[in-house]
């Protein structure tokens, strides 16, 4: 299972869609199985857009005052045996897993969220966290091309990348590259500065 991870696009605003921003995101979602958007969409137009490429599930942002049937304030998804808690804002990250699994009505594997257009991984007592930043305000810079993560599920194996989705000319992309992979519920890889059981890892080349 493919799966996109986008967040904090806030349309429309001085671009109206991610097409103005070239054919990159286009492209990086025609190839994924499904989407999950972290929220801060403030126009669910930006729904309709990811639907043409895959089905969307999203939560909902401090931003988002628009009822829609495919956003909630947490979303909850059992995929290949995972189970994947997403909501907009995670205020505390750094607090223990275990507090942070409160967030959700049940314990989840997988937490993603969005709010701090930071990217960031983490691999803490089990659970993957995963922010992938945001894909037209990276880092809070002006709008241009940001970050995105995928996200591939199977049986027992997670491989989790964030990574800048190209430059936009004039406005470089501050973004960095995070990967891990997790077989079994051990880290056999990762790649940038990956918080892994609290200690920054360090990069490595695969």
């Amino acid at each position: 299972m493919r799966i996109a991870l986008i967040t904090d696009t806030h349309l429309p605003g001085l671009i109206r869609s991610l097409d103005e921003l070239g054919p990159l995101p286009a492209e990086f979602l025609s190839g994924v199985d499904l989407i999950l958007h972290g929220g801060d969409l403030t126009s669910p137009k930006v729904l309709d857009w990811c639907e043409k490429y895959a089905p969307v599930i999203c939560s909902t942002g401090n931003n988002d005052p628009i009822p829609d049937p495919r956003m909630n304030e947490t979303q909850m998804l059992e995929i290949e045996g995972w189970t994947i808690g997403m909501i907009h804002s995670m205020e505390g990250q750094f607090r223990p897993v275990s507090e942070l699994q409160r967030l959700f009505p049940s314990p989840v594997d997988i937490m993603i969220s969005g709010h701090t257009h930071q990217e960031r991984m983490e691999y803490r007592d089990g659970v993957l966290l995963i922010n992938s930043g945001s894909i037209t305000f990276p880092q809070h810079k002006e709008v241009r091309l940001g970050t995105v993560g995928i996200l591939e599920l199977s049986e027992n194996n997670i491989r989790a990348e964030v990574f800048p989705l190209g430059e936009t000319p004039g406005s470089p992309n501050p973004g960095v590259k995070l990967y891990l992979e997790i077989v079994q519920g051990q880290v056999i890889n990762s790649v940038g500065p990956v918080l892994i059981e609290g200690t920054l890892d360090t990069p490595k080349i695969f």
